[in-house]
């Protein structure tokens, strides 16, 4: 664990913006920001899990489908994006 201290009227300008931006409110002069840092012991398994539960569903749209599948629904895709008329 690592614990860092800032008086608030030590900051700069910016610096005051972010912490504040950070806490959810404004900070006054007489305060002081006392940070901790703590490691954050998690698996690989842990890290595999956040991220399969925050991806949403629809990015599995290939998912099943062979490769000569997937590449004639590129084509299909492909010609489609193709909007260009000629001008008369």
């Amino acid at each position: 664990m690592e614990t860092i201290i800032h008086k608030v009227r030590d900051l700069s300008e910016a610096a005051r913006a972010s912490a504040e931006q950070l806490v959810g409110h404004s900070l006054d002069e007489g305060q002081q920001l006392v940070i901790e840092v703590h490691r954050c012991e998690l698996t690989r398994a842990d890290e595999v899990d956040g991220i399969d539960d925050a991806l949403p569903a629809w990015l599995n749209v290939y998912e099943g489908l062979t490769e000569s599948r997937i590449d004639e629904l590129e084509k299909a895709i492909s010609r489609r994006l193709d909007l260009s008329r000629p001008v008369k």
